[in-house]
């Protein structure tokens, strides 16, 4: 299991890249999106299009108050994790991407014991890679692979927004 973690950027990028090496060895991919909604990302439109990936997309295009979490946002969390857990046990998948599941537990969107309960019980061959910032110090302890993407600057820090096909 791959944990990418951490307040810098990265983090979904460097978990896509391990995604594309699984494809080019032939392996087959399943990415849920926890917390991502129907926003028009560039590396969703590109995924939908190769061959051996599905993906799934839950949330809403508001971002989440961990202050006020609203009973919607726990539920698409939920059916994120049900659509996740499905597919890790669909013997369908070689690598499974949990993107964002870092920050939906750390904001108690789901608990961290469905998660552990998910990695503990998961079948030996699908490798799994959770993204987010705030890595849940259990999560990175049973991991085998933990990357924490470090903000040293960003472009956001001077007022400059979200670039198409940079940041989204």
């Amino acid at each position: 299991m791959q944990v990418f973690t951490g307040d810098g950027k990265g983090k979904t990028t460097a978990a896509l890249g391990a995604v594309m090496r699984a494809l080019g060895q032939g392996l087959r991919v399943y990415v849920v999106f926890f917390m991502k909604g129907d926003y028009p990302y560039g590396e969703r439109r590109i995924l939908a299009q190769l061959p051996d990936v599905d993906l799934a997309s839950f949330g809403s295009l508001d971002f989440v108050d961990p202050a006020n979490v609203r009973p919607q946002d726990r539920e698409q969390a939920r059916q994120a994790l049900a659509a996740a857990r499905e597919a890790i046990f669909s013997d369908n998948y070689d690598v499974a991407v949990l993107d964002e599941i870092n920050v939906a537990v750390a904001f108690g969107l789901i608990p961290l014991d469905e998660v552990m309960a998910l990695i503990r019980d998961k079948p030996p061959g699908v490798e799994l890679i959770l993204t987010g910032r705030k890595a849940h110090p259990e999560l990175v302890r049973v991991a085998d692979l933990v990357t924490e993407c470090l903000k040293i600057k960003h472009p956001y820090d001077r007022g400059i927004g979200s670039r198409r096909g940079i940041e989204y």
